[in-house]
C-alpha cells in the first residue's frame, strides 16, 4: 500500500464542508497535549494556545484541528490529558456544541479511528465536585480527512494529518508508540530526541514533503494543508500548493493557518514583551493573506 493510495483513500472518503468567502477558520495540528509532566512538550505553550483558540472562538472562527492534538503514545488514555489541560477542552466543548469543531487524527492519537474509543474516552468526563459524569464533546466523530469546498468556485481544500506519506508512523505506528513509551519517554529528560518523530529527522521530514507533493502533481494540483513535520509551509501561487501549518509545540510559539475573507494566512502567536515589562500572547502574520483563487488551477 503506498503513500498515494493512502492519501487518495483520505481524500476519497474525507468529510466534506462546504464555505465561502464568509467563512472563518483555524487550523493547528500536532498539539501533543500530554500530562503536564516532564514530557509534555505542548505545557511550555499551552497558555498561548489557550488565548489563540479564545480569541478565535469569540471571531466566530471554526477550529481544525489536523492530527495529533492528544499526546496518546506518551499517554495510555486520555484521562490524564484532560485532567491537566482541563480548561483547554472545556473551551473545545463550546466549540462542539456550535459545530465549529472539526478533528483529525494522526499518527499519535491514530487510536481515535476507533468510534467506541471516542465515545468512552471523550463524550463524558467525571466532576468530582459533583460526583457525577457530565457530558464532554458527546457524538464527537474524528476524521482521517477533511476537504472544505466553496461554494461558488468549487475550489477544494484537502486536509490531513500527513502521515499518510509516512510507512512506518502509519502502518507501523503502534511499533513506534511502543519505542516512545519505553525507550524514549523516560530518555526524555536528558533531551534525547524521539527517533520516530519526522520532525526531529530531517532526511525523513523531506521524504514525507516530496511525497506529498508529488501526490498533489498527480491529482490537479489541489491545495492540500498537513502538519506532522512541525515544519510550517507557505506556496507561492504557481508553485506546489502543499501548506502546512507547523505545529504547537514550537519553543515558546505555536504556528497555524487561518482562512477568511477567501484568502490564507500563516500565523504565529508567542509571547512579547512590552517597554513597561508586561508579558503579553500576540499574534504574528508570516506569510499572505493570499486570494485562494490564485491557488486554482488555470490549465
Amino acid at each position: 500500500m503506498s503513500s498515494n493510495f493512502r492519501l487518495t483513500r483520505a481524500y476519497k472518503n474525507a468529510k466534506v464542508i462546504p464555505f465561502d468567502d464568509s467563512s472563518k477558520f483555524i487550523l493547528f495540528s500536532d498539539c501533543h497535549r500530554g500530562d503536564n509532566s516532564f514530557a509534555d512538550d505542548f505545557s511550555n505553550n499551552r497558555n498561548i494556545y489557550f488565548h489563540a483558540l479564545r480569541h478565535y472562538y469569540n471571531e466566530g472562527f471554526n477550529y481544525c484541528e489536523l492530527g495529533d492534538g492528544d499526546e496518546l503514545w506518551e499517554n495510555r488514555s486520555f484521562e490524564p490529558i484532560f485532567l491537566a489541560h482541563k480548561n483547554i477542552f472545556m473551551l473545545m466543548k463550546q466549540y462542539h456544541e456550535e459545530n465549529r469543531l472539526h478533528m483529525l487524527w494522526g499518527n499519535h492519537d491514530m487510536v481515535y479511528r476507533k468510534k467506541g474509543y471516542v465515545k468512552e474516552q471523550l463524550y463524558s468526563y467525571f466532576e468530582p465536585k459533583e460526583e457525577k459524569e457530565k457530558v464532554l464533546m458527546e457524538d464527537l466523530v474524528y476524521h482521517e480527512a477533511i476537504v472544505l469546498k466553496h461554494q461558488k468556485t468549487g475550489q477544494e481544500l484537502f486536509l490531513a494529518h500527513g502521515h499518510q506519506a509516512d510507512f512506518m508512523n502509519y502502518i507501523g505506528w503502534r511499533f513506534n508508540r511502543f519505542l516512545v513509551r519505553v525507550l524514549w519517554k523516560p530518555l526524555q529528560v536528558w533531551g534525547i530526541a524521539d527517533p520516530t518523530s519526522p520532525a526531529k529527522n530531517y532526511k525523513e521530514l523531506i521524504k514525507v514533503e516530496r511525497r506529498i507533493k508529488r501526490w498533489i502533481l498527480q491529482n490537479n494540483l489541489l491545495i492540500t494543508i498537513a502538519g506532522h513535520t512541525h515544519r510550517p509551509r507557505f506556496p507561492e501561487p504557481g508553485d506546489i500548493p502543499f501548506f502546512n501549518d507547523g505545529s504547537c509545540v514550537h519553543p515558546r510559539s505555536i504556528t497555524g493557518i487561518e482562512i477568511e475573507n477567501g484568502s490564507i494566512s500563516l500565523i504565529k502567536w508567542q509571547i512579547a514583551t512590552t517597554e513597561t515589562g508586561i508579558l503579553k500572547v500576540i499574534r504574528v502574520l508570516l506569510e499572505g493573506p493570499q486570494k485562494l483563487i490564485d491557488y486554482m488551477d488555470k490549465g
